[in-house]
């Protein structure tokens, strides 16, 4: 039982991913405007659970306090690029999705 809640943030940062994943999923099924495929479904819970390991590595091994809030911030804008690029390719590189 220890072992779990020594797991307790990473595993609700893990949860919050997945039910964000829960949104585009019933878009995906009540709009016709809204086609993801199953890659992207995989592709948007890499990237998220990326995120979450990231924050987690973040949060247990960087000591300095000022420094957290940064790196944190950091690691949400390069997911959010990323992500847009992904989405509509906002720099027009080889990985834009449309």
């Amino acid at each position: 039982m220890a072992i779990l809640s020594e797991y307790k943030r990473f595993l609700s940062f893990l949860l919050v991913s997945i039910l964000l994943l829960v949104i585009p999923l019933i878009a995906n099924y009540n709009s016709s405007s809204f086609n993801w495929t199953t890659s992207d479904f995989v592709i948007a819970g890499v990237i998220l659970i990326s995120l979450s390991i990231g924050i987690e590595v973040v949060l247990r091994l960087i000591k300095k306090k000022e420094h957290k809030p940064l790196i944190i911030f950091l690691l949400i804008a390069v997911f959010i690029l990323l992500f847009m690029e992904l989405a509509v390719g906002i720099f027009g590189s080889p990985l834009a999705g449309n």
